[in-house]
């Protein structure tokens, strides 16, 4: 198909959103942008959400491992599935008894400033990190697959999309993305699903010969029972329960939708319609990783990682709409994530760290700051895009759960901390505890072969981290009356 074609269904995609932008941002303010004036209707934020969980790196990466690991991620997604109802029936009630615009407000209210402006900050370089792992993947596969092939570098690639992101959120925030994140988790699961059942036909494979397929080349193993592997069962599942925990519950980004629903229970509803989606969709992306296999086994096409699907999809000759159902269902997984990011960011960043809602200042002073911050994190979304460009080593999900392990796991203890003790922190010396604890983590994954013998630390990093955290804090707190926990 002709680069140029596919460029044009790219552009005609994002004037679409921008419409989207330019209705549900009518009569927009700061607490349209911050929260959606709590206004938001819980099937539409549970359904848009499904595309900010996913995004591209799950739409490329995922179906990339089969090939290495089989469905051995979906142990990951068992946790994932655990740890959303914890979300659902411990955070959620804290968030909506506090009345809370940013949930790191909590922070404030039971520790002090100090301490909430560290669990802030810890979120802005988390979700900062892991947008723009997640957009750089995508910008790389057009770039790889189509912008080269008509003289478009990477580097004008990423600024178009970023200021093309700029230009849909900086406006509406989140009253827009609930909107525009449902558009874009359908076209992507539209886009799935048609190309599993492409591929499937192609192959003359019905859904049992498929499986029986998958199994002959052993790709539907799931279950690792060697306790000394990174993907052992048990890490696999309890370290996705915290991840979710961290980068769902814990993550401004997500809880600025969910608290955006006017009440409790439709949050809650929200979040369990939500897992079980996710839960098919994940299951769905390792099969369609299955089929790629047998494909390209089939026709001799070379399997690599990440470059796997968009080569087959691009490429190998398939079907005209095939090829523009993956671009569509790629763009799709991506912005959810990207255009979240950069609202979250920008609305924790102005309440958490510059305290505008602090501060006597007009709705017009206000918004004038808002627009300079969104602006600033776009460019610092560039910088990284261009830093992970350096630094790719060609299967990026594994890097993006590492980073999670790392920056989640200061933010898991302060709040669980808070909410499960009566003590008092010295808040001054938070900070200090929160970078010591990952740099623990670093050296001990670093040096874990002289350490603990054969044993490969995974995905549990995140939980090691926040106990690490957890049991530092306690070495600088203090009991104290009158301190409500939960």
């Amino acid at each position: 198909m002709s680069p140029a074609i596919l460029l044009f269904i790219v552009l005609v995609y994002f004037a679409v959103l921008l419409g989207i932008a330019f209705y549900t941002s009518r009569h927009s303010d700061n607490e349209s942008f911050f929260i959606g004036n709590r206004n938001s209707k819980w099937w539409l934020v549970a359904f848009g959400m499904i595309g900010t969980s996913l995004s591209g790196m799950t739409f490329i990466s995922v179906p990339g491992k089969v090939g290495g690991s089989g469905f051995q991620y979906f142990q990951v997604v068992i946790g994932f599935w655990l740890g959303y109802f914890v979300v659902a029936y411990i955070l959620l009630p804290l968030y909506y008894r506090l009345n809370l615009t940013s949930i790191y407000t909590y922070l404030d209210q039971r520790f002090g400033l100090v301490t909430y402006k560290t669990g802030a900050l810890f979120f802005t370089l988390s979700r900062t990190l892991g947008a723009t792992l997640r957009l750089y993947l995508v910008i790389k596969v057009l770039e790889k697959f189509i912008l080269q092939d008509i003289g478009i570098p990477f580097e004008a690639t990423a600024v178009i999309i970023l200021g093309l992101i700029l230009l849909y959120t900086y406006r509406g925030g989140v009253k827009t993305i609930v909107w525009t994140d449902t558009l874009q988790t359908t076209f992507m699961l539209l886009a799935l699903v048609i190309c599993v059942g492409y591929i499937m036909h192609s192959l003359h494979l019905g859904f049992g010969d498929t499986w029986q397929a998958l199994q002959a080349k052993g790709y539907t193993k799931m279950i690792q029972t060697d306790f000394n592997s990174p993907a052992y069962f048990l890490k696999q599942i309890i370290g996705g329960a915290f991840i979710t925990i961290g980068m769902t519950g814990l993550d401004q980004e997500m809880m600025q939708k969910n608290i955006s629903v006017s009440n409790l229970k439709d949050s809650q509803k929200n979040m369990v319609t939500f897992c079980f989606i996710l839960l098919l969709a994940n299951f769905l992306f390792l099969l369609l990783g299955g089929l790629l296999y047998l494909y390209a086994s089939a026709k001799g096409i070379p399997a690599v990682k990440d470059d796997l699907f968009p080569f087959i999809a691009v490429k190998s000759g398939l079907p005209f709409y095939i090829t523009m159902c993956f671009i569509i269902g790629l763009i799709s997984a991506v912005f959810p994530s990207a255009d979240g990011a950069l609202t979250a960011l920008t609305s924790s960043f102005c309440i958490d760290i510059l305290g505008i809602r602090r501060k006597n200042t007009t709705e017009k002073q206000q918004k004038r700051t808002r627009l300079i911050v969104h602006n600033t994190f776009a460019l610092v979304f560039l910088c990284f895009i261009f830093l992970f460009r350096k630094i790719d080593n060609g299967s990026l999900i594994d890097t993006l759960l590492d980073v999670a392990g790392y920056t989640y796991g200061p933010l898991l203890a302060l709040f669980a901390f808070g909410i499960f003790t009566k003590r008092r922190l010295i808040n001054e010396l938070v900070p200090v505890i929160c970078l010591a604890a990952p740099i623990v983590c670093y050296l001990l994954k670093q040096y874990q072969n002289a350490k603990v013998g054969s044993y490969v630390i995974g995905i549990e990093l995140l939980i090691i981290n926040a106990s690490i955290t957890y049991l530092l804090l306690m070495l600088i707190s203090k009991k104290e009356k009158g301190i409500v926990s939960l």
